[in-house]
């Protein structure tokens, strides 16, 4: 029986996906529950799988834009075949055959000439650019398989150091103008989409401190060791600037707040939104309820989340319902920037990279470790008073670790 795998519900407000990936290829044999193919959104990328073992019918092509029930692939329910057998191929009994004519058997019975690739075999070999000649097949009658495949990649540096490969032949002109075109991925357009309206729809504006870091660096320098055994996890950053932030907002509620129509919505909890690049772009989980969460916790959830997002494994959930967000463009080397507030919410932390810089201290110039803080905030629903003041209260938090142990 065919039964036709078709695109499943995701979330509310997606009404299409992008066919992003196979998996799996037209032919391949799949087990019930197997991953076949990779579904993205404009929020985060899908598995699908397969819902009945039996061989796979590919429909939809990889980039095709497919709505919300369309169909995607069809499984033809069948027994997984005995390859193994050798007196069986394709499920048919055969009678026992002389050594010698066995292979030859086997390749007529297959339809595979010696050498030949199975489409998966294929795809690997291709995109790691290896021909299929370079590679001895252990499949049936000599056929490469998979698994011959993987190896191969392997084995390819030490083919490519005995014989080098020729150099181009067509060096790069300089001054050349070349173009090339790529489609916007979904996760791209609703960002760009995103934004444009935060910038037209929001009276956003930013406001600036900067803060000392190195008390916070000689705490994490003096204690990294012992929280790292303690905890398993290191002690970075983040974990300081989201607990910071949470004090914060416990002063500055309004800074935690977000407008629905005609009223204003405070939240007396901190979901903590925090911003990652991903391969496919930027990304924001959330840390829920990080009000209540020690540094280690922090730690911990902020691992998990980076490490799903670099897999491309987030889900809708994880992304959804922050109340402020924090983004670090120190890490890519930023000085100082305007981040844009990630809409419904009202206010967004941007951490940038740490100079150390000459700086007036007690009536003496010293060198300290500083860095520049922004906070982008929605000044329809908060004040300059309460901006400034919540950013202060932040830098006050950061320069002086302990009044975030004893909450002062």
């Amino acid at each position: 029986m065919s039964l036709e795998i078709k695109v499943p519900p995701v979330g509310e407000s997606i009404t299409e996906v992008t066919l992003s990936r196979w998996i799996k290829n037209d032919g391949d044999y799949v087990e019930m529950d197997e991953v076949i193919a990779e579904l993205e959104s404009d929020k985060a990328t899908f598995e699908l799988t397969a819902e009945q073992a039996g061989v796979l019918k590919v429909v939809a092509a990889e980039g095709d834009t497919l709505p919300i029930g369309a169909v995607v692939c069809s499984i033809e329910a069948s027994e997984k075949p005995e390859s193994s057998k050798p007196d069986q191929v394709k499920g048919i009994e055969t009678p026992a055959t002389p050594a010698s004519d066995a292979s030859q058997t086997q390749v007529k019975d297959s339809g595979y000439a010696e050498g030949t690739p199975s489409p998966a075999a294929a795809k690997i070999l291709a995109e790691k650019n290896i021909s299929a000649a370079d590679v001895k097949g252990t499949g049936v009658g000599g056929r490469i398989t998979k698994d011959d495949a993987n190896k191969a990649e392997a084995s390819k540096p030490a083919a490519a150091a005995s014989k080098p490969e020729p150099a181009k032949s067509t060096p790069v002109v300089p001054g050349s103008r070349n173009e090339r075109r790529e489609k916007m991925s979904p996760l791209r357009k609703t960002v760009a989409k995103r934004l444009v309206a935060v910038k037209n729809e929001t009276a956003m504006l930013t406001t600036f401190n900067e803060v000392n870091m190195k008390p916070i660096m000689d705490l994490r320098s003096k204690y990294k060791d012992q929280f790292k055994e303690k905890h398993g996890v290191g002690l970075g950053f983040m974990s300081f600037f989201t607990k910071a932030v949470c004090e914060a907002l416990k002063d500055f509620p309004a800074v935690n707040a977000r407008i629905e129509a005609e009223e204003i919505v405070y939240n007396d909890f901190a979901d903590i939104s925090i911003a990652v690049s991903a391969p496919k772009g930027l990304v924001v989980p959330v840390i829920r309820n990080a009000e209540s969460m020690s540094l280690a916790q922090i730690e911990a959830a902020v691992g998990v989340l980076a490490g799903k997002a670099r897999d491309n494994k987030l889900t809708l959930d994880e992304m959804s319902g922050g109340t402020f967000t924090i983004t670090n463009g120190g890490v890519f080397g930023s000085m100082m920037s305007t981040p844009i507030i990630n809409a419904p919410q009202s206010a967004i932390l941007g951490m940038h990279n740490i100079v150390e810089r000459p700086v007036a201290e007690k009536g003496e110039v010293v060198i300290r470790p500083m860095m520049y803080l922004a906070l982008s905030y929605d000044h329809r629903i908060i004040d300059g008073r309460e901006s400034v003041g919540f950013l202060v209260r932040v830098k006050q938090l950061l320069e002086d670790p302990a009044r975030l142990l004893l909450g002062v």
